[in-house]
C-alpha cells in the first residue's frame, strides 16, 4: 500500500467514475496513435515535403492548383510503410518491459520515445533521414499499442471490456480527424509551398504525448499485474476502488481478487515457456519443440491474433485513409473537392465508433465482424465498378463518382462499427495472465506487418491497376467471413481467466472448442465454476490438468476431460493447488 503514491487518482475516485478517468488516459493514447496514422495523408501531399525534401515527386498543376506528381512510388510508400517495422519492434520490446516493469511505466516510456521520433521527423531534411525518424516514432507508437489495451481491459469489468474499448477507439478516429483537417488547413499557408504546411502537423502529436507522460504516473496499476508480482495488497485495494470497497461490492473485489491470485499462481510455472520463440514455435508438433504451453494452445493463439490483424489491413481501410485524396480523384472529382470528401469521410468514420460502444458486447466478437466483412465486401465491389464507369463514361462521371464516393463512405462506416475495434480487443482478452502483454504484442506484430505490407503496396496498386485494388478488398472481406466462423472462439462475455477453458480444445475449429467447453459445462459444472472462479483447468508447464481431470493426448480432435474426481466449486476449495494459500 505504501507503494501507491498519495497523488494517484484511486484514493479519489472509484467505480465508474475511476474506470472513466483510466478510459481517458487510454483514449488520449489512442488519439496519438490514430493521429499519426492520418497526418501522413496530408504530408505526403504537400509541394515542399514531396518535391523539395523527400524528392519522391514532381510540381504539376490541377484544376489551377498546385499538386504533387509521384515519381517515385518505392520511396513513397517505403517513407511510410517504415513506421510501421518499428512499430513491430516496439510492440515486441513493450511487451517484453511490460511483463517486468509494469503497465504504467510502459506507456510512459512509449510516450516520451514517441516524441523524440516526432522531434526527429519534424526535423527531417531528406529521405533517409525521415526514414529513420519514422523508424524511431513506430518504436514508440508500438510499445503504446501493445500495453494501453492491455491495461483497459486489465481493470474493465468483463460484462463492458468491448463498451470501454468501442469509447477509446472512437478517440483514435477523432485523432485522424483532427489529423486531416489540421493538414487541410496548414495546406494553405504559404499558397501551399511553405514547409510549415507539414512540419506542424507533425510537430503538434508532441502535446499529446507530453501530457499522456504527465499524467499517466497519477493512475493507478493494473491490479493484475501487481498480483503476478507479488504486490497483492495494492492490487486488493485497487480493485476494491474499480469494483467498490462496500458492502456487497467490496465482497465482489474481493472474490475477484482472489480469483486473479489463483490463476496467477497456477500459470507461474508457464514463465520459462512465455519467451517469445516460445510462444510462437507452441503451434508446432512437440517432436520439432513445438507444445510447450500443453493444453493452453498459446501457440494457437498467437496465430489467430496475428492473422485477424493482417486481415484488418487488407480488408482495405489502410488504403481509404491514406490515400482517400487519391481514391475520389479516380472517381472523378477536382482536387480540392476530393480533399473535402475525404475529411468528411474521416467524420463519418469516427462517429460510426459508436455504433460498436453498444454493439460490440450484445452481439459479441464473431457476429460484429461477420455483418462488418459483408458489408465492407459489397460497398467495395460496388465502389471499384462504379469508379470504372466513371472513368469510360466521362458524360457521367458526375453521376458515377458521386456514387463510388457513397459507397467509399459507407464501407469506412462499417469498419468503424465493426473491424476498427475487434482485432484490439480480442488479443488483449485470449492470453493467460503471465503472456497477456506478450500475447497482446504478436496482435501488433500482425498490424505492423499487415499495414507495413499494404502502404508499400498500395501506391504501386493504385497507380497501375487502379480502381480495381477496390476488388482485392472486397475479395479479402469475402474470404475473412469463412476465417472467422470457423477459427475464432467468441470471447464476450467471458472472464479473462476463463480463456483457459475456451481453448482447451486439441482442434482448431471453432466448432470442436465451443462443443469441447458446453460438454464440459453440462458433464462438469464444476469445472466451468472453477474457470469462472480463477482457477485454470491446465498445468501450464506440464498441460496436465490441475483439477483432477485427465485429458486425451494432444492431436486428438478435441480435448476430452474425463472427471477422477469432483471439481472443486469454488477458487477456495481445500485443493492446495487450485487455491493456495497466502
Amino acid at each position: 500500500m505504501d507503494r501507491i503514491s498519495r497523488i494517484n487518482v484511486a484514493h479519489r475516485l472509484e467505480k465508474r467514475s475511476l474506470l472513466i478517468a483510466i478510459n481517458c488516459v487510454a483514449g488520449l493514447s489512442i488519439f496519438f496513435f490514430g493521429y499519426d496514422q492520418g497526418m501522413m495523408g496530408s504530408v505526403n501531399v504537400s509541394v515542399d515535403y514531396a518535391v523539395n525534401t523527400m524528392k519522391f515527386g514532381s510540381l504539376v498543376y490541377k484544376d489551377g492548383e498546385p499538386t504533387v506528381q509521384v515519381n517515385n512510388t518505392i520511396l513513397q510508400g517505403g517513407i511510410v510503410s517504415v513506421y510501421y517495422l518499428g512499430t513491430l519492434v516496439g510492440c515486441l520490446l513493450g511487451g517484453w518491459i511490460g511483463e517486468k516493469v509494469g503497465r504504467i511505466k510502459v506507456i510512459a516510456l512509449g510516450s516520451i520515445w514517441a516524441v523524440l521520433g516526432a522531434s526527429l521527423q519534424t526535423s527531417a531534411m531528406n529521405s533517409s533521414w525521415m526514414i529513420c525518424a519514422r523508424m524511431v516514432n513506430g518504436i514508440g507508437t508500438g510499445m503504446l499499442n501493445v500495453i494501453v489495451p492491455v491495461w483497459a481491459t486489465e481493470t474493465a469489468p468483463h460484462t463492458s471490456r468491448g463498451q470501454f474499448v468501442a469509447i477509446e477507439f472512437f478517440l483514435n478516429i477523432f485523432g485522424v480527424v483532427v489529423a486531416y483537417w489540421l493538414g487541410f488547413g496548414c495546406s494553405f499557408v504559404g499558397g501551399g509551398y511553405s514547409p510549415f504546411v507539414w512540419r506542424f502537423p507533425i510537430a503538434f502529436q508532441i502535446i499529446p504525448l507530453l501530457f499522456l507522460f504527465i499524467v499517466v504516473w497519477f493512475f493507478p496499476e493494473s491490479p493484475r499485474w501487481l498480483v503476478k508480482v507479488g504486490r497483492e495488497d495494492e492490487a486488493r485495494y485497487i480493485l476494491g476502488r474499480l469494483r467498490g470497497s462496500t458492502g456487497e461490492e467490496m465482497e465482489l473485489a474481493e472474490a475477484e481478487f482472489q480469483d486473479i491470485r489463483n490463476i496467477a499462481e497456477l500459470e507461474r510455472k508457464a514463465g520459462k515457456s512465455n519467451s517469445y520463440f516460445h510462444m510462437f514455435w507452441d503451434v508446432m508438433p512437440r517432436k520439432i519443440g513445438g507444445g510447450s504451453s500443453g493444453s493452453l494452445h498459446i501457440g494457437r493463439r498467437v496465430q489467430l491474433v496475428i492473422w485477424l490483424q493482417i486481415l484488418q489491413e487488407w480488408i482495405g481501410i489502410a488504403g481509404v485513409t491514406i490515400y482517400a485524396n487519391d481514391i475520389f480523384t479516380q472517381a472523378g472529382y477536382s482536387l480540392q473537392k476530393s480533399r473535402w470528401l475525404a475529411g468528411l469521410n474521416d467524420i463519418f468514420y469516427m462517429f460510426s465508433t459508436l455504433v460498436a460502444v453498444f454493439t460490440l458486447d450484445r452481439l459479441g466478437r464473431r457476429w460484429t465482424l461477420f455483418w462488418g466483412s459483408a458489408w465492407m465486401g459489397i460497398s467495395m465491389f460496388l465502389s471499384g465498378g462504379l469508379s470504372r464507369l466513371a472513368i469510360e463514361n466521362p458524360d457521367k462521371a458526375a453521376e458515377y463518382g458521386a456514387a463510388s464516393a457513397a459507397f467509399t463512405f459507407i464501407f469506412t462506416a462499417g469498419f468503424g462499427a465493426t473491424w476498427l475495434t475487434v482485432p484490439w480487443l480480442y488479443p488483449a482478452e485470449i492470453f493467460p495472465l503471465q503472456a497477456r502483454a506478450k500475447g497482446n504484442a504478436w496482435g501488433v506484430v500482425g498490424w505492423s506487418i499487415g499495414n507495413g505490407w499494404t502502404v508499400l503496396l498500395l501506391p504501386l496498386c493504385f497507380s497501375t491497376i487502379q480502381e480495381k485494388t477496390f476488388y482485392i478488398f472486397g475479395i479479402t472481406n469475402a474470404i475473412s467471413i469463412p476465417i472467422v466462423w470457423a477459427l475464432y472462439p467468441e470471447s464476450s462475455q467471458r472472464t479473462l481467466e476463463e480463456m483457459d477453458l475456451l481453448f482447451a480444445s486439441n482442434s482448431w475449429w471453432n466448432w470442436e472448442a465451443e462443443r469441447n467447453y458446453e460438454r464440459l459445462k453440462i458433464e462438469n459444472p464444476g469445472l466451468v465454476q472453477s474457470a469462472r472462479r480463477g482457477q485454470s483447468i491446465v498445468d501450464p508447464e506440464t498441460g496436465t490438468d490441475v483439477a483432477g481431470f485427465n485429458e486425451k493426448p494432444r492431436g486428438s480432435a478435441d480435448s476430452t476431460l474425463a472427471p477422477t474426481r469432483a471439481a472443486p466449486a469454488s477458487s477456495h476449495g481445500s485443493d492446495e493447488k487450485a487455491a493456495p494459500t497466502r
